[in-house]
């Protein structure tokens, strides 16, 4: 498969008849795009779907009513109380625990297999690290240096290495997960004694650029993002260990 990458700017361009039959898109802007007369058989699309439009209707209310009816624990990730908020904190180390530990159970190289050209799980866990250091540690605390150096930042942020995270490493599983059992328990500590008025504070924290800029920002609105981004990425790493199980048993 062919592979175009890097600063080409194809907005605005329009493509006529052609085939794009078993194309991978990843980390793409596909904002405003219109498709007509498309064949969409046997397409898989994962993403953002913000007004997404198909054959006239709305997807994305569709799309949120069947993950929910699916996943039940996901209606209890959007929290506006301290208790609503410990309890979805508890439920996202719910859902992790058995999935930490299948993980632990496979060989060591598994973890560190991409499937289909995604991250690792042990990739997947180094990128929440991250997440919780960002939207956590800097958002929340406001903190002036707070990412680990294990951590990954997703590819739209580029200056990773400036905030301290070494993107060159490759540590085990057991490193890893060490230092997101930390992240963990730190955020459910700040939680066991949070206020309302600790969640609806807003933050303005000095910190130096990254992403997201520094703004005001409540403290809820962040763990909003992180719980998020928890269920994302658990249903990523569930997916892709299922596939690699489903591969060797077919061998």
């Amino acid at each position: 498969m062919a592979t175009y990458s890097g600063p080409d700017d194809l907005s605005g361009t329009e493509f006529i008849e052609t085939n794009f039959a078993g194309s991978v898109f990843r980390e793409v802007d596909l904002s405003g795009v219109r498709i007509r007369g498309a064949l969409f058989n046997g397409a898989s699309l994962d993403g953002v779907i913000d007004g997404l439009r198909v054959n006239g209707v709305e997807v994305a209310p569709l799309v949120e009513a069947e993950l929910d009816r699916l996943h039940p624990e996901r209606t209890r990730l959007r929290p506006s109380t301290p208790d609503g908020v410990r309890i979805a904190w508890e439920t996202v180390e719910a859902f992790w625990a058995p999935t930490m530990a299948r993980a632990g159970s496979m060989p060591e190289q598994d973890v560190h297999r991409s499937v289909d050209g995604e991250w690792s799980f042990v990739q997947t866990l180094r990128h929440l690290v991250m997440v919780t250091d960002l939207w956590f540690g800097q958002a929340v605390l406001g903190r002036d240096r707070p990412y680990h150096p294990l951590g990954l930042p997703a590819a739209f942020v580029t200056n990773g290495a400036d905030l301290g995270m070494d993107l060159a490493a490759e540590p085990s599983l057991a490193e890893v997960a060490a230092v997101r059992a930390s992240r963990v328990a730190e955020v459910r500590e700040f939680l066991a004694t949070a206020t309302q008025e600790d969640l609806d504070r807003v933050r303005e924290p000095e910190v130096p650029s990254g992403w997201p800029s520094p703004a005001p920002r409540a403290a809820s609105a962040c763990l909003r993002v992180i719980l998020n981004e928890e269920w994302a990425h658990h249903s990523f790493a569930v997916r892709d260990l299922d596939t690699m199980e489903d591969s060797k048993s077919a061998i």
